[in-house]
């Protein structure tokens, strides 16, 4: 799919969301390019004189959200949230959901669980039959990373999966590191026939502090695609 086509389902997804923001809300700002799409529309609304107040979920969406002069605050100032809107690198049918691929999945996970409601934006090529198209993150403490990078195949293997787990690098071939100062693995796993079996076992790894696998988060999935705009849970 050509790049512009891609991005203008991002828009169309992130502008239908944008309908479930009313006046007053405390709300979860996702990471990544369709979040930034909600991000961009939502500052249009704060400066049309929409009153609302924001958590987002990464330094990256905070200097968005700061340039747009949307009203920011903390996730301890503000506990709890309204709504969350983020995107996904790929959902399923029952809504579940990997992210991480921007890196941000520890804090863009404990704001959507803060959330009465968590809304997804995505285009089309992110709905899957099962999920694993998209190598799974999951984010490690640096203190003994290899031990830890070990315990995370055999606990993938124990399920019969297998497949490379890279230490994720940033283009400038330095060691990629979250906001929260933590590492993170990337698990070209393949299908994932049992999403929640993994999530157990990869929970109960002392080094992992989370893993991209999200389930029973995601209330809605608004998905953008060719023959327009299609909602998949409950948006209200």
């Amino acid at each position: 799919m050509p790049v512009d086509a891609a991005d203008d389902m991002k828009k169309r997804a992130a502008a239908a969301a944008l309908a479930a923001v009313a006046p007053g809300m405390r709300l979860g700002l996702g990471t990544g390019s369709t979040a930034a799409h909600f991000v961009a529309l939502l500052g249009e609304r704060v400066r049309e004189g929409l009153d609302i107040l924001c958590v987002p979920t990464s330094e990256r969406t905070r200097a968005q959200a700061e340039a747009l002069a949307i009203p920011l605050a903390t996730l301890d100032e503000a506990p709890e949230l309204d709504l969350t809107v983020d995107g996904a690198d790929e959902f399923d049918s029952s809504l579940r959901l990997v992210k991480g691929g921007g890196g941000a999945l520890l804090r863009e996970k404990i704001v959507a669980a803060a959330s009465r409601r968590f809304i997804v934006v995505a285009d089309a090529t992110k709905r899957v039959e099962t999920l694993g198209a998209f190598p799974l993150p999951v984010e490690i403490d640096a203190f003994g990373a290899r031990a830890t990078r070990g315990h995370v195949e055999r606990a993938a293997a124990a399920l019969g999966l297998s497949g490379e787990v890279r230490l994720r690098s940033r283009p400038d071939g330095h060691v990629f590191v979250t906001d929260g100062g933590h590492l993170v693995l990337d698990c070209a796993f393949g299908a994932i026939p049992a999403p929640e079996a993994l999530a157990d076992r990869l929970a109960a790894i002392p080094g992992v502090v989370e893993h991209g696998l999200f389930l029973g988060l995601a209330t809605a999935v608004v998905v953008a695609g060719p023959g327009g705009v299609e909602s998949l849970g409950r948006l209200d």
